[in-house]
């Protein structure tokens, strides 16, 4: 069985472009999943719980808000944080979603389920987030992994990490922007 791979950078970070290389390189990957389900507060870990067991790899919501459950249940597990400049990261966000809101994007935002008029708010939670996962894995590179894919040597990153051969082909960029 192959360690699990937790994908755990926010949306618009490169989520689908890691899922494709994911993919490109043997995993079965999910995510994002239960964006729309309005209790995602109350059934967040239920959620997980269900889908852990079903595949290798997980990307964008509800993973980065889960890792240290996950750490904790799946020991031995892989953990990927994608990374991008919080004003290119906030420009996608708010060309991507406007002044549409999810049920999912409400709870990571306290609240708040549109970028729109909301640039320091959504930043200060990107920001957070990003610092904490640094912090809580510190020292342990070993089992996890920042990438920004803007760096051009992803392949090279991912597959050392995963100890996996690198493809022949280019690595993805899925989800230009518009």
């Amino acid at each position: 069985m192959q360690k699990k791979i937790f994908c755990i950078g926010f949306h618009k970070t490169g989520t689908k472009t890691l899922k494709k290389a994911l993919e490109i390189l043997g995993y079965s990957v999910t995510g994002p999943n239960e964006v729309q389900n309005k209790n995602i507060k109350e059934e967040l870990y239920i959620v997980v719980d269900a889908l852990v067991p079903k595949y290798d790899a997980f990307q964008d919501n509800p993973w980065p808000l889960v890792y240290k459950y996950l750490d904790k249940k799946y020991p031995n597990s892989k953990f990927i944080l994608t990374l991008r400049d919080d004003a290119e990261w906030y420009s996608s966000a708010l060309r991507y979603f406007g002044e549409k809101t999810t049920p999912m994007r409400e709870f990571i935002y306290d609240g708040v389920g549109s970028p729109v008029g909301n640039e320091s708010h959504y930043k200060d939670v990107f920001n957070r987030h990003n610092k904490e996962v640094q912090e809580y894995f510190l020292d342990r590179n070993s089992d996890f992994l920042q990438l920004n894919f803007f760096d051009g040597d992803a392949w090279e990153k991912l597959c050392k990490f995963l100890d996996k051969e690198m493809p022949r082909e280019h690595f993805p960029h899925l989800n230009k922007g518009r």
